[in-house]
């Protein structure tokens, strides 16, 4: 044998490795509507670009029949390669290969790419597709998904993480994606479970389906364990390339200047989308729409905690962090999802340097026994946790109620906002008209002849006298207060002038947030 039949030996193998579980079960993952492992990195990434990374690692387990057993390149592919010229790491979970089972290999080999992917400083992409742990390997395979979860979890922060979810994603297998920044799911074909139907159904009794209990859908809209949901595996892969877009590479870099739309930045229309009575609902994504770059939101955790909307955008070309109080939902209330939603948005963007712009119209956090009961007052610490704590620039523009301690919790003066705006018919107070003057005249108005009209004559005068900005304004709690057709270039001055900020929070190992 000589070299060339070496080198023929050598493409042989990698054939072999390429095809990996073989024709039946590629044809297998076809008929259920789903790309092979290979398929996707080639749909995911910049033609051409792709680097495959420790191919030959196989498992050496000989139980239970496993030395018998096909599981060429350990049921996972790991590599780096680019998204629109910027480079990532990441993995892809093969299905036709053992079911994607995870095993001390299998663990071993995305271990070791994310671990060049921090030493990179450089993005990192789960593709999982995954039936669990590989039963046969026992405690070994316990051991792989320890290794990923340790990697998740020290990696957080330093490095973007972005889980897909393209299939089953079952036991252990869940925790890696939700130790992620994001999680993207494809609807009626991926799942996530701690435990499956059957074993639901053998210890409680209780009859569920897959997609009830896990799928795209429930973790969407109910758990909020997914931040995004696609119609199909393209989608969910289009939306990994937009998401790598808006963020840097590592915590020690900026998002890139994208092009933008340089036309005048007057925006006349927001004085008529926000009602001037602050009972009317509006939807906030039209004031959005309003001040960002041309078609650049991105919304995250869409059909979550609807009453406020978080999301990416731009303003010439600089991604920001939107966190804004949604009107048409709850009166934008913050309850215990909410909260939850909001803080952990918030954190992810001071992790990578992404200023964050509040737009603010609460009447406070959401009154209730469930929600005492439920935690709110833990839940709602998350909010005043992470904007104190977050150093990006931070700005807030109220444009319309304000109202204890929900006023104070979003990125108010008093938690670190380095810059607060007021439209001209912002209501900034401890409570509501309505309910101050029950408080504050409940004996005269009970007293008087007419109690109802004394009543609105009380509340007309409490509006007047404090629920307007420039109380607020006055005590430099408010910078300015604003027209709304102006907001957008206030922004831009805004951001522009905070472009170098410098902030030092006092030496510790970490804080201790109410989780």
């Amino acid at each position: 044998m000589d070299i060339y039949d070496k080198i023929n030996d050598l493409y042989d193998k990698r054939r072999q490795i390429e095809l990996g579980g073989g024709d039946e079960r590629i044809k297998k993952q076809h008929e259920k509507g789903k790309m092979t492992a290979r398929e996707r990195i080639d749909y995911l990434l910049d033609e051409g670009s792709f680097v495959e990374l420790n191919s030959f690692i196989e498992h050496r387990t000989s139980d239970f029949g496993m030395g018998t057993e096909n599981t060429k390149g350990e049921g996972v592919i790991t590599g780096y390669g680019k998204i629109s010229g910027k480079q990532v790491y990441f993995f892809a979970q093969d299905f036709t290969v053992y079911g994607g089972a995870l095993g001390e290999m299998h663990g071993k080999k995305i271990a070791a790419v994310m671990d060049l992917a921090a030493k990179n400083g450089v993005p990192f992409i789960g593709l999982n597709d995954s039936g669990g742990a590989r039963i046969q390997e026992g405690v070994s395979a316990l051991d792989g998904y320890g290794q990923v979860f340790y990697r998740n979890s020290i990696y957080s922060g330093v490095i973007p993480q972005i889980s897909v979810i393209m299939g089953p994603s079952a036991g252990g297998a869940v925790y890696s994606p939700a130790l992620t920044d994001f999680v993207i799911m494809v609807e009626k074909t991926s799942q996530m479970f701690i435990t499956g139907p059957k074993v639901i159904e053998t210890v409680s009794g209780e009859k569920v389906s897959s997609e009830a209990l896990g799928g795209a859908e429930i973790h969407n809209a109910k758990s909020g364990n997914a931040h995004l949901k696609a119609a199909s595996e393209e989608d969910a892969l289009d939306a990994v390339r937009s998401l790598v877009e808006y963020l840097p590479a590592n915590n020690q870099q900026k998002a890139e200047k994208q092009t933008f739309d340089n036309t005048d930045h007057l925006r006349p229309g927001l004085t008529d989308i926000v009602p001037y009575n602050s009972r009317s609902p509006y939807d906030v994504i039209k004031v959005i729409y309003q001040v960002v770059d041309r078609d650049s939101f991105f919304e995250i955790h869409k059909d979550f905690a609807k009453n406020i909307v978080v999301g990416f955008a731009r303003i010439q070309g600089e991604t920001v962090g939107l966190v804004c109080n949604q009107p048409k939902h709850l009166a934008g209330g913050l309850d215990i999802d909410s909260s939850d939603k909001a803080a952990r948005f918030i954190r992810c963007c001071d992790s990578f340097n992404i200023p964050l712009i509040t737009f603010e119209d609460v009447t406070g956090f959401f009154p209730g026994v469930k929600q005492e009961h439920g935690g709110i007052i833990r839940h709602g610490a998350k909010i005043l946790y992470a904007y104190s704590e977050a150093t990006v620039p931070k700005i807030t523009v109220i444009i319309r109620k304000a109202y204890g301690g929900a006023y104070v919790a979003l990125n108010s003066k008093s938690i670190g906002a380095d810059l607060v705006y007021a439209w001209p018919n912002a209501e900034i107070a401890v409570m509501g008209p309505e309910g101050a003057v029950n408080i504050i005249f409940a004996k005269e108005i009970a007293e008087s002849e007419n109690p109802e009209r004394t009543r609105q004559e009380k509340i007309e005068h409490y509006r007047k006298k404090f629920a307007n900005p420039y109380i607020a304004a006055r005590l430099g709690m408010v910078d300015d207060v604003i027209d709304p057709k102006e907001t957008r270039i206030k922004l831009v001055q805004a951001l522009e002038m905070l472009h170098y900020k410098q902030e030092e929070r006092p030496h510790k190992k970490h804080g201790n947030i109410p989780l």
